[in-house]
């Protein structure tokens, strides 16, 4: 087998400009159940560049700093939008059956993200230095330790640190990236036939 034919083949789509940068889309993705995912996304923009920002300046900048107060403000509030917009996001594919049209890996991506998003918000919590988060800290630890899962340190700073900074983004922005390419890719899902439409199409078949 061709492993460089293969991956232009299934990769070639991928990076296409129509992909990212589409000049048409079905009428119906206008509607504003649609904009949930693009509201989602643009949540996690800001989440990344005001936490590039804080991670530049450290915990001290955000913790004192007026300005830094105000950027980890910004960052917080950008959590809030994001788990609220996915969350209805992931109400509205569900109840259209948005894994419709093969595109059930394109659901099973969005699921994964928000999954990981999760523990991200959790470890983000944890590490803002203030006595909530400490307490918060304290409580998962025993938590944690009851289901076995002491290898997660709670009460290690650094450890909840590094997750939040490096590796769950990386996951978690590795997943809406896929997410997002493959709905570029099989398009959206359009809704359910309208029952006007699906009733004259039986009669146009002669089904009853």
């Amino acid at each position: 087998m061709n492993w460089t034919l293969y991956l232009r083949d299934r990769l070639g789509p991928l990076f296409r400009l129509d992909t990212w940068l589409p000049t048409e889309l079905p009428e119906y993705a206008s509607g504003f159940f649609y904009t949930l995912g693009s509201l989602t996304a643009s949540s996690v923009v800001v989440l990344v560049l005001s936490g590039i920002v804080m991670a530049a300046f450290g915990p001290q900048w955000w913790t004192v700093s007026a300005i830094g107060f105000f950027v980890r403000g910004v960052h917080f509030w950008a959590v809030q939008s994001f788990f609220f917009f996915m969350v209805l996001h992931l109400l509205r594919v569900f109840f259209s059956a948005g894994w419709r049209g093969n595109r059930e890996i394109t659901w099973l991506f969005g699921t994964l993200s928000l999954l990981i998003a999760i523990p991200t918000a959790f470890t983000g919590y944890l590490i803002r230095g203030d006595f909530y988060s400490q307490w918060n800290a304290v409580q998962a630890k025993d938590g944690l330790n009851a289901l076995g899962l002491a290898w997660f340190n709670t009460l290690n700073a650094g450890q909840m640190y590094g997750l939040h900074v490096v590796v769950l983004p990386v996951a978690l922005g590795g997943l809406v990236a896929l997410h997002i390419a493959l709905v570029r890719i099989k398009g959206v899902v359009p809704p359910y036939p309208d029952p006007d439409e699906r009733i004259a199409n039986e009669q146009a078949f002669g089904q009853k």
